[in-house]
């Protein structure tokens, strides 16, 4: 899977009835830039308000997924944000004309196809991840028998287990790993519901545009001729089947295990509104949206909490890629200025550096002595320098080569820096590499939170 984001190559358009208003809704899909994300356009209302598809703007889980903000609502988006996160659609701008998204055959095949013909095109921006970082649990309903756990992972897998006391459907279990093909192992798993529901459902005013070609319907207990001809009206359908155990009308699935397979797709679906690509092994038992949404929150909660922290585990005893030798190959600093240790991580796109701070800095000799505090503008330089040789490694022979900062921005300092701490520096390009232009994002941690923050603009530049 590509690290960078993406979107649509052009506009793809659908109209179908919704499921539950039996409404006709026409929806456009369109390409969006980085860092827009999935948000959803009423274009029937005045002043054309705008949801973003997060899950701090879901407004109610009854049967289906409900995006609100104001007055606007769009509901049954579960279908559509599986399908844009299974075909790898970061960012996406989905204009409606009405309150629901077509339900189309109940699953999200309809919707995967409409976006593999629209095509999908590479962005210059990373995608950001959530790496799950520790067992993350939500228990509801009766007896605490919804659960959803999370565990921490280097890529992201779904497991999904329900048992709705059926003869019928039995216990099921689904699987996903990111390796696999969305489109091939959950796309076409469709929505279902058991026949005993439908009149319940109807009499609230709900499922108007449920029909045969969008729903399985599941039959527990067989009824007779003349409650399934009954039935048959409410779908607008004759010769309706029930007599049996099983699936309405004999219906063949498309999977042993298709019930399972949709319930991993809404679960797909709903995590979507985290907003951001996860990392990390998700275990649910009997979910539905209402805990699917919730754990997203829990998860957006959490992203929020860990911004602050480092993203490396440093671990002091393993061997660093780079020591204090190979650095002073690569940068022209000497001591006292040169204020990187090692660099224990290191890709294309990011370099994590260390910093031990004690107090025979020389710094510390008229910097506060009785009080010693590292001066700020030496944590910015310490940083520039581990983006140096982040800058550096990009090319074959870094000795030849020196990096001079253009711009230092947005800097901020949270917390002070005394003898005894050590700093990791975790610098990650923003944009790539342009006619030797480097434009990173820089954090110093100490003591597991931020230190100091800014962004830095470098050249690259041959030495004459």
């Amino acid at each position: 899977m590509t690290e960078k984001q993406q979107t649509l190559a052009g506009a793809c358009s659908f109209s179908g009835k919704g499921l539950h208003t039996g409404a006709t809704v026409n929806l456009t899909i369109l390409p969006a830039a980085e860092g827009h994300g999935i948000k959803f356009c009423r274009t029937d209302l005045d002043g054309r308000p705008t949801i973003d598809a997060v899950a701090e703007n879901v407004a109610q889980t009854s049967r289906s997924t409900v995006l609100k903000k104001g007055e606007a609502t769009v509901s049954t988006v579960e279908h559509l944000m599986a399908a844009l996160w299974g075909c790898g659609v970061d960012n996406a701008l989905v204009e409606v004309d009405g309150g629901e998204v077509p339900i189309a055959d109940g699953s999200a095949m309809p919707w995967v196809k409409l976006i593999r013909q629209a095509g999908i095109v590479e962005q210059a921006q990373n995608r950001k991840y959530y790496e799950i970082s520790e067992k993350t649990v939500l228990s509801s309903g009766e007896n605490n028998t919804t659960e959803i756990i999370a565990y921490p992972d280097d890529t992201f897998s779904a497991v999904v287990n329900v048992d709705f006391g059926s003869k019928v459907v039995g216990q099921q279990y689904a699987v996903f790993a990111e390796s696999e093909d969305f489109a091939e192992v959950v796309a076409p798993s469709r929505t279902f519901v058991f026949l005993h529901e439908i009149e319940p459902l109807i009499q609230n005013n709900l499922i108007r545009g449920g029909d045969l070609d969008n729903a399985i319907v599941i039959v527990e207990q067989p009824v007779s001729a003349d409650k399934a001809a009954q039935i048959g009206k409410l779908f607008g359908r004759e010769g309706i089947s029930a007599d049996r155990q099983g699936y309405l009308n004999n219906l063949d699935l498309h999977f042993d295990n298709e019930i399972a397979r949709h319930k991993l797709l809404d679960l797909l679906g709903d995590l979507a509104l985290v907003g951001m690509r996860l990392k990390g092994r998700i275990f649910a038992t009997r979910p539905g949206h209402k805990a699917n949404t919730e754990f997203a929150k829990l998860l957006r909660k959490h992203i929020k909490r860990d911004a602050d922290k480092p993203t490396f585990k440093y671990n002091p005893n393993i061997e660093p890629l780079y020591d204090i030798n190979q650095i002073k190959a690569m940068l022209p600093h000497r001591p006292p200025f040169l204020l990187v240790d090692k660099i224990i991580h290191i890709t294309e796109e990011s370099v994590v550096g260390i910093k031990n701070v004690t107090m025979n800095e020389p710094f510390f000799v008229g910097h506060f002595p009785d009080e010693p505090v590292m001066p700020g503008v030496l944590i910015v330089e310490a940083m520039a320098q581990c983006g140096g040789i982040l800058a550096l490694s990009t090319v074959p022979d870094p000795e030849n080569y020196s990096t001079y900062f253009m711009t230092i921005d947005g800097v901020k300092y949270r917390q002070k820096v005394v003898p005894g701490d050590t700093l990791q520096f975790e610098l990650r390009l923003s944009e790539p590499i342009r006619r030797g232009i480097v434009k990173m994002d820089a954090r110093a941690y100490v003591r597991g939170s931020l230190a100091t923050e800014a962004q830095l603009m470098a050249l690259v530049t041959k030495n004459k």
